[in-house]
């Protein structure tokens, strides 16, 4: 864990600090709103599904980006689970299409595992996509074809729960930090393999046993593909989690 935790952070401050000389960064700040559902069925089944609409500039002007991703989910334990399954997302126009959406089609899979002790819980996935990206033709129109990529994604992230007597309470609050870290690969890739860090700070409200509501400050560091150009976001996040276990009591593992 202490070298994952500490890969992360060396290679996020060395594409951020190294030859900034050479840098053109972007500011910017986003909202993100965000739903998630994991409902499992069974003691093997079950379904993910999570669904975000971000804005583009000053937290509220136009939209970036709204994403539709669901999944199938087969658990190997209560705690590691696989998961399989498919994202549509929509650019909005951007600098090289200014006047036109940009779709994105990306398969992706993801191993997810849980860690728990009396007042942290712990999670961390790590999560390959293929990602088809039209191409664009101009400011006005797309061309025929797909630019594709690999991109590896790691995420850890941490819960400390703030209530005194039972912690994760529904009714009570945790502290959350988190970090994901991703990585680009491909042929199509020449100098962003690192390609952006997100670092997450903020707070889990436990509105009951699986309805949670999460809010705070991100921060996005991503470098494009041009490799001197990079974007920093600073980011009002809000995500709500709805978390459902259909199987009958006496069934369970």
């Amino acid at each position: 864990m202490k070298q994952i935790l500490a890969f992360t952070v060396v290679t996020f401050f060395a594409a951020q600090y190294g030859n900034a000389q050479q840098k053109i960064i972007a500011e910017e700040e986003q909202f993100w709103t965000g739903y998630f559902n994991q409902t499992r069925f069974n003691n093997k089944w079950g379904i993910w599904a999570d669904v975000h609409i971000r804005t583009k500039e000053n937290f509220f002007n136009n939209l970036s980006q709204i994403v539709v991703r669901p999944g199938i989910t087969y658990y190997l334990s209560n705690d590691l689970k696989l998961t399989a399954g498919y994202a549509y997302i929509n650019h909005f126009p951007a600098d090289n299409h200014k006047n036109i959406s940009q779709p994105e089609h990306r398969p992706w899979q993801q191993l997810q595992f849980h860690s728990k002790y009396p007042r942290i819980k712990l999670m961390q996935w790590i999560r390959l996509e293929e990602r088809f990206r039209r191409k664009i033709l101009n400011d006005d129109a797309l061309a025929d074809g797909y630019n594709f990529n690999f991109r590896l994604r790691y995420n850890i992230l941490s819960q400390f729960a703030l209530n005194r007597k039972i912690p994760f309470k529904p009714g009570s609050f945790s502290f959350v930090l988190s970090n994901e870290l991703f990585i680009n690969a491909g042929r199509e890739i020449t100098y962003n393999v690192y390609d952006q860090n997100r670092f997450f700070a903020g707070f889990h409200y436990h509105i009951n046993t699986h309805d949670n509501l999460q809010f705070g400050y991100m921060n996005l560091y991503q470098q494009q593909a041009a490799g001197n150009k990079y974007r920093n976001l600073h980011v009002a996040r809000v995500f709500y989690f709805h978390q459902l276990d259909l199987r009958k009591k006496t069934t369970k593992s």
